[in-house]
């Protein structure tokens, strides 16, 4: 099992605009409603455009499936939420806190991947939208595919026994904790604090207040043989948390992050990310800006065995 792929799911937006809904739980989102909403959709767009333009140049395979103008969903362009494709061939489909979310899951995508990649099983948590339960992808889930580990910080938005069901289907280990950001505000998505790739693990370390939970994320580190690269507040605030190790077509180690988190860190980190892989960073100031979310957002993995 390998820990990066070299096959991704973009989601081309249509209305990408800020959400409100998102906004209650997402302290990284900015509204900036009193610019043009018709300049904002069109600079993430363009950054859109740019973004998988990049990563198809350096050998990543890239699915590129376009949003639908109706119902009009302002955070399409992160599939990552609400599909994950895993190497056994199974597709999970994950419950989303907002409502206005939950248009996103379409199966017309499910039915496209399934043309090019085999898919044996699709499990379907979404009705745990009913109960208030939520659990919203590799958003909430950071795998670590190569040692069978789960790891995610408990929000309003990754539900622990959901968590915890999900690690057992798949039959990794769960690791949880509480993460906070420097408000005190309990951090809404792993994959803002956290990214692991095959040798190294970037981590904001000083949002998880609890020292047994910090110790026991540091002591599993330790065990899977991951440098730790930790990040401060502010960092993770530019998205250097928010990052995705790739593999080109060519098998060579690449990482996704945006340009403002590749700005952020120290040369001393990025020295030590360098060792392992080629950083790759991409501009995407406004969908970060206002969509809250950045570049490990924007990617859903897919694992799926190719037809």
């Amino acid at each position: 099992m390998q820990q990066s792929t070299s096959n991704i799911l973009l989601v081309r937006p249509s209305n990408f605009i800020f959400n409100a809904e998102t906004a209650v739980s997402n302290s990284f989102q900015n509204d900036l409603t009193n610019h043009n909403a018709v300049t904002i959709s069109k600079k993430a767009l363009d950054e859109f455009e740019n973004f998988a333009t990049m990563l198809q140049e350096k050998g990543i395979n890239v699915f590129i499936i376009n949003d639908t103008e109706f119902p009009q969903k302002p955070d399409a362009i992160f599939p990552n939420n609400w599909v994950s494709f895993h190497a056994d061939g199974t597709i999970i489909l994950y419950p989303m806190h907002a409502p206005n979310r939950r248009n996103e899951r379409r199966n017309d995508i499910i039915d496209e991947i399934k043309e090019k990649f085999t898919v044996n099983n699709v499990i379907d948590l979404s009705g745990h939208e009913k109960e208030n339960k939520f659990l919203e992808g590799t958003g909430s889930i950071i795998f670590d595919h190569i040692n069978k580990l789960a790891y995610a910080c408990i929000s309003p938005r990754t539900d622990k026994d959901l968590f915890i069901k999900v690690a057992d289907l798949l039959k990794y280990k769960p690791v949880y904790f509480y993460s906070y950001d420097k408000k005190g505000k309990e951090i809404y998505h792993t994959n803002v604090m956290m990214c692991i790739a095959e040798n190294f693990a970037v981590i904001c370390l000083e949002s998880i207040s609890n020292e047994d939970e910090k110790k026991a994320v540091i002591k599993s580190f330790t065990e899977t043989r991951h440098q730790i690269i930790d990040i401060n507040f502010e960092q993770m605030n530019h998205f250097a948390g928010n990052m995705l190790a790739l593999k080109t077509s060519h098998n060579k180690d690449i990482l996704a992050l945006s340009q403002s988190a590749f700005n952020i860190l120290t040369r001393v980190q990025t020295k030590a990310i360098e060792k392992f892989c080629e950083m790759v960073p991409l501009p995407i100031h406004t969908i970060e800006t206002v969509g809250g979310g950045s570049a490990r957002c924007m990617i859903a993995e897919i694992f799926l065995p190719r037809k």
